[in-house]
């Protein structure tokens, strides 16, 4: 389907040469191509691409809803679903408590991959060399030594948790879960306030989220645990 600049100016609220300088960028980015005399657009190959990635965060959502479903019967606390993105995470799908006291980011929330439980249960899964490490701990007090230190010690456990790192008052405790290829794909993550989660309530939720990682990772293709 293509359309010329006035064609378009037809169905959008802008002044041409904004146009010219939107499609210009968009073109730029791969999101369209032109051809023809007067010039005609329509979508590029990166429309193409952004739509994989849209679908295929749906269906991850979708497959996982009934592993969030068992965690948030099991556990009463808000359940999120995150997906890696560069140097960020992003949820892509939530559960939120029905406690009256409960926190929520939100689907579409992100934040930097290297901050919270449900970032580090991700990034301690992937091959990262300390001088990207190094990138990803700029700007915070965490020095790339003690990052790694902890990634490891997340790796060997199975599981990350965070104290009022990014919430004063709430606790996170995540998992990664794997596609079939044996990646790491994300993580899937309990979030609730420490008033409600003792040391011996995380170490339990810890067990219970680690199997269902194992559950979600299988639903996903990934074999068993080795």
């Amino acid at each position: 389907y293509e359309l010329t600049v006035s064609e378009i100016l037809k169905r959008v609220d802008l002044s041409r040469p904004t146009l010219y300088r939107l499609l210009y960028t968009l073109q730029e980015k791969g999101f369209v191509t032109a051809s023809g005399e007067p010039q005609r657009f329509r979508l590029g190959p990166a429309v193409a691409r952004l739509s994989w990635a849209w679908s295929a965060s749906l269906d991850l959502a979708q497959v996982a809803q009934p592993v969030m479903r068992a965690i948030w019967n099991e556990t009463g606390e808000t359940v999120a679903l995150f997906v890696p993105q560069g140097a960020m995470r992003v949820c892509i799908a939530e559960m939120q408590s029905s406690q009256p006291l409960s926190f929520k980011r939100g689907v579409g929330y992100s934040e930097r991959i290297v901050r919270g439980a449900s970032g580090r249960a991700i990034l301690a899964w992937t091959d990262t060399p300390p001088e990207a490490l190094a990138r990803l701990c700029e700007g915070l007090d965490t020095q790339p030594v003690q990052l790694a230190a902890e990634l490891k010690s997340i790796r060997k456990r199975g599981y990350a948790v965070s104290h009022s790192e990014l919430i004063k008052g709430a606790i996170a405790v995540a998992v990664p879960f794997f596609d079939r290829g044996e990646h790491v794909a994300g993580s899937i993550g309990v979030f609730g306030p420490d008033v409600r989660l003792d040391a011996a309530r995380i170490k339990a939720m810890a067990t219970a989220l680690v199997a269902h990682g194992h559950e979600l990772s299988a639903l996903l293709g990934k074999g068993p645990a080795r």
